[in-house]
């Protein structure tokens, strides 16, 4: 694909980085949720309505829309610190790619295409029984500031870049022929992200995490496109993940007795701040409504998309695909072509386990009731 965009942080601070280890899955969930939905299919109508979670756009966009997506998003939380306290937030966010299929026809061309403006781009091309087709990929950012003081009551700003980029791939059929090309284009983005407290009560602060997206889109020459052009410019299934070194955070569904209306004034804006983790260390800020803890079932053999459906369920109606819609999958995208395969590849029993499983439950006390 190239060389991927590189982010380019304006301030960088020193210090250890949280260990988020134990939030990463559940945030891995979050950030490829609706990335495809069942059957997996691009012709499938739902899956080409994606990128529905988590959408922080252009500023300019956010302004000729005037509809439901934000140009920011943010968390506001609770956090119990000591004195030497020091937080770490994780941006994550996703940079859709631009996937187009060219074709040369019959003209005779050359083998280098790079920098070719004579491909005439498809809905479709197939090459020795194999289809290619657009569709938009993506891939994973992160942006990570270190070390921040909550004690110091002070805010602190970054800037980062994702610069534009693109890379061409020859198609050739069996014979050698240069016959075509995919083509992969990502715009910029470039954001802000701003943290700063500022008092509550004792040793507890009010924590606020903002995402800003900077990157130049022009909404009235792109208006005729409109959602579709700005998406290239937004950042995708946006969350952010907060550590805490030397305090913890509050709950901001069931707060502490006595902290209950400061937890109620937290603005949140596009995301929903919940405990994760082992403790109340870590917190994920979510597009997504969660509970605090939230977890993956141990029993789920991998990412279905979907986090809120049966993994039983829909890992058989997977199976139940036609050989021509198992085929489509595969030749679509690489992670979904994944998916098909590892749940054609489930053992028996692992299925068995995904049949249900009691969890929670206490035995009653002994003795009358």
């Amino acid at each position: 694909m190239g060389a991927s965009p590189r982010a380019v942080a304006r301030e960088r601070n020193g210090g250890a980085i949280v260990n988020f280890a134990r939030v990463e899955e559940i945030a891995d969930a979050v950030l490829y949720e609706g990335y495809m939905l069942y059957p997996y299919r691009p012709s499938a109508i739902k899956n080409q309505l994606r990128w529905n979670f988590g959408v922080v756009c252009p500023e300019s966009y956010y302004e000729m829309q005037q509809g439901s997506e934000y140009s920011c998003m943010q968390t506001q939380c609770l956090l119990k610190a000591a004195p030497l306290a020091r937080v770490t937030v994780k941006a994550r966010f996703l940079q859709i790619i631009q996937r187009r299929i060219g074709s040369f026809g019959e003209r005779e061309i050359a083998a280098e295409i790079a920098g070719r403006e004579d491909l005439e781009f498809l809905d479709r091309l197939t090459v020795d029984g194999h289809v290619y087709q657009p569709w938009q990929e993506a891939a994973d950012r992160t942006v990570t500031f270190e070390d921040f003081d909550p004690a110091s009551l002070a805010a602190r700003e970054m800037e980062f870049i994702f610069p534009s980029g693109g890379s061409h791939e020859e198609l050739r059929d069996r014979h050698g022929e240069l016959v075509g090309a995919i083509v992969r284009q990502w715009q910029t983005l470039a954001g802000t992200m701003r943290i700063s407290t500022e008092p509550y009560r004792d040793d507890v602060v009010k924590l606020t995490v903002r995402v800003d997206n900077r990157s130049r889109f022009d909404g009235a020459a792109n208006q005729r496109s409109g959602r579709d052009a700005a998406l290239l410019h937004s950042l995708v299934s946006t969350h952010m993940i907060l550590g805490v070194e030397g305090g913890e955070f509050l709950s901001s569904l069931d707060p502490p007795l006595g902290h209950e209306d400061a937890a109620r004034k937290c603005e949140n804006i596009g995301a929903w701040p919940v405990l994760a983790g082992d403790d109340a260390t870590t917190m994920l800020a979510s597009p997504i409504i969660l509970y605090d803890y939230p977890k993956i079932a141990p029993e789920s053999a991998g990412n279905l998309f979907d986090g809120t459906e049966i993994d039983e369920i829909l890992s058989l109606r997977i199976l139940t695909l036609t050989d021509d819609e198992k085929t489509e999958i595969r030749q679509s995208d690489e992670r979904a072509r994944a998916l098909l395969e590892r749940t054609e590849n489930i053992p028996h029993e692992q299925f068995l386990k995904l049949h249900g499983v009691l969890r929670g439950l206490n035995p009653l006390p002994e003795g009358p009731q």
